[in-house]
């Protein structure tokens, strides 16, 4: 593979990862390609990521997919792989399934040397071994590789006590000085496990093809993530941006709001002004304008499904309340509760406020399944008068009524009073009208906009206030 197609292809992967990369900066990057030692590869990452990374969460898809399209390839790694491959086609060897206890015994010495020192090229090397010597397996499709297997056959987390007291010395443990070594010591256990995740996807992407391992090796940017079905690593993730993503919706609403001061242009009076100027208009005059701070009524469908969703866009909309005039919260399953006590203390915990929500809401009323139709008429007996002329109303769910009454009066008679009405829903809009969903039934009265992912839901608060 040509320098050329290496590098657009690693662009397009990079895209499909979720990093938005322009033209120009793919550009801009090839030409950084022109004045670099190639042989150096440290400072090809570098480059290649300062032109390319606009954010810190985009860095953990960047380096896995810059080991893959730029691998290390030196000719002691090509030694190391054919022993690997001899290694393998041995009799009793691992491609049998026969690992030997005592050569993982070995391998575990040298480990649990590297885990106490800062070497992390040894401990790089040591991890690409373990992968040739027990990483190896004969699949479906012929030979494979396994990270997993690597891991079981040298289980460092075994060795954390024996680590400890070599860390400690003659230490009492506990305390400070214990969980400090702890964290270091599992610092260093998730690096072996990068470098043995990072050679396994050398060696598939040597036999498979690069552009087939690229396309599964990663997961989306952070803020691509699909919300409904984040694992729980990627759900700490989402709840670390939320604050950066309003602080960062808070400016830009900010300078909108200043930019709109001026009014509808003053047609009358801009031409009688352009008379001294001999009928050309050099200055525009405008009609007072009284900016005014819209209020936010949010109804989120709070069941287990998209309970997640909701979640995140409350903590949005709550991050984000100073650039309402007021946020009302209300959330349901087959009943509706007012929730915008949880959120009232000034610099509260928004995580610890969900967990109040969870638990604390009168959310139920029969069989805890979603049931909107009913919820909307109780919103409109308890709670109508709250959206007036001057309310955005935003609903929140994925309008799975379980064959339920869909109840539209209810919903027209909170839509008709509101400045703006949407529907925010998680599910894409190829899975709407499907089964249960009446996406579409609701659809005809209020706009339903699909938003799955934090880019999407930053894009619409961007245009709500």
């Amino acid at each position: 593979m040509s320098l050329l197609d290496r590098h657009t292809g690693f662009v397009r992967a990079l895209r499909h990862g979720g990093l938005p990369v322009s033209l120009a900066e793919g550009l801009d990057a090839a030409r950084a390609l022109t004045v670099l030692d190639l042989a150096d590869r440290e400072t090809l990452r570098a480059a290649y990521a300062a032109s390319l990374c606009k954010r810190h969460t985009h860095r953990a898809v960047f380096d896995t997919l810059f080991e893959l399209w730029f691998p290390v390839g030196t000719a002691t790694q090509e030694h190391a792989d054919q022993a690997d491959d001899t290694a393998r086609e041995e009799p009793g060897g691992a491609a049998e399934g026969d690992v030997d206890a005592v050569d993982a015994e070995v391998f575990r010495d040298r480990l649990r040397e590297l885990l106490l020192g800062e070497d992390d090229i040894a401990l790089r090397r040591l991890a690409r071994e373990a992968v040739g010597r027990f990483g190896g397996f004969d699949g479906p499709s012929g030979a494979s590789w396994s990270a997993h297997m690597v891991g079981r056959a040298l289980d460092p987390r075994t060795l954390m006590a024996g680590l400890l007291r070599a860390v400690l010395g003659g230490r009492l443990p506990g305390g400070v000085a214990e969980r400090n070594a702890r964290r270091m010591i599992q610092a260093r256990v998730d690096r072996l496990n990068e470098h043995i995740l990072s050679d396994v996807r050398r060696r598939l992407a040597e036999e498979r093809g690069v552009e087939r391992v690229a396309e599964t090796a990663v997961k989306p940017a952070v803020e691509s993530l699909d919300i409904l079905r984040a694992s729980r690593t990627d759900l700490i993730a989402l709840r670390r941006e939320i604050q950066p993503l309003a602080q960062r919706l808070a400016t830009r609403l900010t300078i909108r709001q200043r930019a709109g001061r001026h009014g509808r242009l003053d047609f009358r009076r801009t031409v009688r002004a352009s008379l001294s100027t001999g009928g050309v208009p050099l200055t525009t005059h405008h009609r007072p304008r009284r900016p005014h701070k819209p209020e936010l009524v949010v109804l989120c469908d709070a069941s287990e499904s998209v309970s997640s969703f909701a979640h995140f866009t409350l903590m949005l909309a709550y991050a984000l309340r100073e650039q309402f005039a007021r946020v009302r919260a209300f959330a349901f399953i087959d009943t509706v509760d007012e929730v915008t006590r949880f959120f009232e203390r000034p610099g509260g915990d928004v995580t610890e406020a969900m967990r109040r929500l969870t638990a604390e809401a009168n959310l139920v009323r029969l069989s805890g399944h979603s049931d909107y139709g009913h919820a909307f008429k109780i919103f409109v007996q308890r709670y109508g008068d709250v959206i007036g002329p001057k309310s955005s109303l935003l609903i929140l769910g994925d309008a799975r009524n379980n064959y339920q009454d869909p109840a539209l009066a209810a919903l027209a008679a909170m839509v008709a009073p509101a400045r703006h009405a949407w529907w925010l829903n998680p599910e894409p809009e190829r899975d709407w009208d499907t089964g249960d969903s009446i996406a579409g039934v609701y659809g005809r009265r209020i706009p339903m906009i699909e938003c799955r992912n934090l880019t999407q839901l930053g894009r619409f608060v961007g245009e709500l206030a």
